[in-house]
């Protein structure tokens, strides 16, 4: 399953459901091929973990990769979710933000 993704690293987007629903992050990674994005601070599941010669080990806290169907982009002007669209700018294909009109990619 390989998805054309919309939503892209050091986006800002809004979960739209589970249990973090209404929580905002930032994207610090897209896996296209799965179809799913790390948000930060969102999906936070503890696993245990061995120690080895470079960790400690023990409990750790980290984030886990959620669908992109159940995240949205934060619209700049109104702070709500927005789809994503494309349109040719300048010889340019640039996304945009449907709610607003604004273009997302400088």
């Amino acid at each position: 399953m390989n998805l054309k993704l919309k939503i892209k690293k050091g986006d800002q987007v809004v979960v739209l459901s589970g249990d973090d629903k209404g929580k905002t992050g930032e994207v610090v990674k897209a896996m296209p091929k799965e179809g799913k994005v790390v948000v930060q601070g969102i999906n936070l599941v503890k696993r245990h973990t061995k120690p080895s010669q470079t960790s400690a080990g023990g409990i750790i806290t980290k984030e886990a990769p959620i669908h992109v169907s159940n995240v949205a982009l934060v619209d700049s002007n109104s702070g709500k979710a927005t789809k994503v669209g494309y349109k040719e700018e300048n010889g340019r294909k640039v996304r945009f933000a449907r709610k607003s009109g604004d273009v997302i990619d400088k």
